[in-house]
């Protein structure tokens, strides 16, 4: 193992919310302000921009009846927010909305089945989302109606590199007392519009795989292509296509890897956080690049459980947090070479 100590990955908590709480996704508003999901309170929550070295204040927003997954902005300063328990599409209008107020919220879709395990989800052209199925084994595809009121769902692609495991040594997970799922399959999605593919990691299978979009139709182009595997726990993950990688959080390992985009270098991925371990990163779910000029590729927000799912080495809880994380330069942090690692069978 081998970490660039010239530019390390710098990482500071900008909120700190209670023990035992689940941050699940994030989105950064156009103002710097960062929408987050609570998992198993169901809740969403709003942290100010950040400023300074003092973590700020979370301002809670709403409380959902389901468990509050994945978050994507729609429209600007419009969110639709999935849930899992009881599968349905949220949509959170904050436009016109001042800290300490309830925001607009709505339900859009209630989705069939009930017990579809939604989570990461991405928009890949004006309303059209995309949404992991990491129960069932699937990516949705939901089309917003005018105004976005409504919606419907149809099953995009469903492949065998997508699917969740009860037999896994880490399941079933227990999100909440009263809901569990296997060891995640399908969890994190994103678009690259540039090269018209849209990526996924498998937690189960311990895969990172894309799929060409059609340009016309949004539909799938072709069959899903593997890019990476072996990477332990993976979760969500943000793209820096320019420099042609991307940083995959890995919940339960408490750590980020930096993965290249083209598979022919892709055993080449490399952990740039959290080894050695790093206290604030426990339990990292979600990542995504900030909104300020410059932070993309450099800076990004990650969300974590603190060690609800698992707790870390030393076996003591943290508070959940949400952190900023300054990553090294692609070309300037190997970090540790995992070429032999292979998943496991």
């Amino acid at each position: 193992m081998r970490t660039d100590r010239s530019t390390p990955t710098r990482i500071r908590s900008i909120a700190d919310f209670p023990e035992n709480y689940f941050l699940e996704n994030l989105a950064v508003r156009r103002d710097g302000s960062i929408v987050v999901t609570a998992l198993n309170r169901g809740e969403v929550w709003c942290v100010p921009a950040p400023t300074g070295i003092q973590p700020g204040e979370p301002v809670l927003v709403a409380t959902l009846e389901q468990l509050a997954m994945g978050i994507v902005e729609t429209e600007p300063d419009v969110f639709v927010v999935c849930t899992l328990g009881d599968a349905t599409l949220q949509r959170l209008d904050f436009r016109g909305w001042r800290p300490g107020d309830p925001v607009k919220r709505s339900r859009i879709l209630t989705f069939e089945p009930a017990h579809a395990g939604l989570n990461g989800c991405c928009l890949i052209a004006p309303d059209v989302v995309l949404i992991a199925d990491c129960v069932d084994g699937l990516i949705w595809r939901v089309d917003l109606a005018s105004g976005g009121g409504s919606a419907t769902a149809t099953p995009w692609l469903r492949h065998e590199s997508m699917a969740g495991s009860y037999t896994d040594p880490f399941a079933p997970v227990q999100l909440s007392p009263d809901v569990q799922i296997p060891m995640p399959g399908v969890n994190g999605v994103r678009y690259a519009p540039d090269s018209g593919q849209l990526y996924y990691t498998c937690s189960a299978e311990q895969l990172f795989m894309r799929v060409a979009v059609d340009p016309d139709s949004h539909q799938p182009a072709g069959d899903p292509e593997l890019v990476a595997e072996g990477i332990h726990a993976m979760d969500d993950f943000c793209l820096d296509v320019n420099a042609g990688v991307a940083y995959i959080t890995t919940h339960i390992d408490n750590s980020i890897h930096r993965v290249p985009l083209d598979p022919a270098a892709g055993a080449n991925h490399s952990i740039v956080a959290g080894e050695p371990f790093a206290d604030p990163l426990v339990g990292p779910s979600s990542i995504v690049w900030g909104r300020r000029p410059g932070d993309h590729g450099r800076v990004a927000y990650v969300t974590t459980d603190g060690g609800y799912a698992k707790l870390p080495p030393d076996g003591a809880i943290r508070p959940a947090r949400v952190l900023r994380v300054e990553l090294p330069a692609a070309d300037a942090a190997p970090g540790r070479n995992l070429a032999g690692h292979r998943r496991r069978s």
